[in-house]
């Protein structure tokens, strides 16, 4: 179990960010829905919190805790191909019929599963993949809202080569637990991004050309598509962010931050991108993983997501070794970060609920088992090319140009 890190006051403060997020993912949700919370073992603290306050306003709540490193490393070392593709009985039910859902990662082991054969794990992700679509499909219909948050571990702090309180002191920053009323904080940004959004929106873009110095990438942003951010999914959450066109992609991305992925260590990804499909991939460490996960499925070598982070908003300025904390990097430069795998439906935007897979694949939306995001931050200067012919400076210097 890890060290008590945080108050009772910032712990309630915590919570009440979290539920925030979810009401602002998902402003439908009412009394009684089903909502389940999802917690790592170290981070039972804010979870038990979390419970009590949504017990408190009428929400039927279902509490689970994952797996601890030694159960899931067992599970893909002595399981075999039927096993790790089982579902059980009822879970395609309760996916279907949760209007909400909370996950707070706390974990006490990284690398862990660094000896499992990435095929193993490929297999479960496919075959949960059927999951991950039910929740799309009824959040895609306003019936199912979700948000997440990253619980400080002696684990996390030791790979970010922080001590536990500084590590602890990032997120407390980073989520506002330090105001008053951090909810009250978070609706500020949420009108300011808003702002954002709806300047990108109006300026009619066809293409990003991304430039720094390990990067020159041209992504093609793709028909009826709109930005989206701060929209209560993460705690914290600063970026902007769409699902490009996947099928248009090309040029270098380079990811100088490392990444913790599947219980593995990666850093210096390298992609060389020719007609949406990820050509050439290296890395400085964790190569031969990286490959192994881009082969994963059809769409897992291609863009499902790409985004900009102002660091005017963002105060995170540390390598935290957690993905939701390093892909919404503030710091000197601010951060691009580019996913590959799958995209976000709600990017569309057209009426969501309307979606189909036909659809999807008529406007470039990506389909895969995966989502991994690869940051960078690097001084950078992000041009947009309008559908008019005009190319303009959008972001320069870590901040947006509106």
């Amino acid at each position: 179990m890890s060290k008590q890190v945080f108050t009772q006051k910032e712990l309630e403060k915590y919570a009440d960010t979290l539920i925030w997020g979810l009401k602002t993912a998902r402003p439908s949700i009412k009394k009684y829905d089903t909502v389940l919370i999802k917690c790592d073992i170290a981070g039972v603290e804010l979870g038990e919190v979390v419970h009590a306050k949504l017990v408190k306003q009428r929400y039927n709540v279902i509490f689970r805790l994952t797996s601890s490193p030694v159960i899931e490393k067992d599970f893909f070392m002595y399981s075999d191909s039927t096993q790790r593709k089982f579902i059980a009985a009822g879970e395609k039910e309760l996916s279907d019929g949760l209007g909400g859902y909370i996950a707070i990662h706390a974990p006490e082991s990284l690398t862990h599963l660094k000896d499992i054969d990435t095929k193993r794990q490929s297999e479960v992700a496919i075959a949960r993949k059927c999951l991950r679509d039910i929740m799309n499909k009824n959040e895609e219909k306003g019936r199912f809202g979700w948000t997440l948050c990253t619980y400080p571990t002696e684990e996390l702090a030791r790979n970010a080569k922080l001590s536990l309180k500084a590590y602890s002191r990032q997120i407390a920053k980073a989520c506002f637990l330090n105001e008053p009323n951090p909810a009250k904080k978070w609706a500020w940004l949420y009108k300011e991004s808003t702002g954002i959004k709806k300047w990108l929106k109006s300026l009619n873009i066809d293409q990003w050309l991304i430039q720094s110095k390990s990067t020159d990438l041209k992504i093609k942003i793709g028909d009826k598509r709109k930005f989206l951010g701060v929209s209560g999914h993460n705690i914290p959450s600063f970026e902007i962010f769409t699902s490009p066109d996947c099928r248009d992609t090309e040029g270098v991305y380079f990811a100088n931050q490392p990444s913790f992925r599947g219980g593995n260590y990666v850093e210096g990804i390298r992609l060389e991108f020719k007609k949406g499909k990820a050509v050439k991939i290296s890395a400085k460490k964790g190569q031969d993983y990286v490959r192994k996960i881009l082969a994963t499925d059809k769409g897992a070598s291609m863009v499902g997501e790409i985004s900009l982070t102002d660091k005017r908003f963002s105060k995170i300025d540390k390598f935290m070794a957690n993905t939701l904390f390093d892909e919404n990097f503030g710091g000197k430069n601010g951060n691009c970060h580019l996913a590959v795998g799958d995209s976000y439906s709600d990017t569309y935007s057209g009426d969501v609920s309307k979606m189909n897979k036909k659809i999807k694949e008529k406007l470039g939306f990506n389909s895969s088992s995966i989502h991994w995001d690869l940051v960078n931050t690097e001084d950078k200067i992000v041009k947009a090319v309008l559908k008019n012919g005009k190319t303009i400076t959008i972001y320069e210097k870590g901040m947006f140009k509106h």
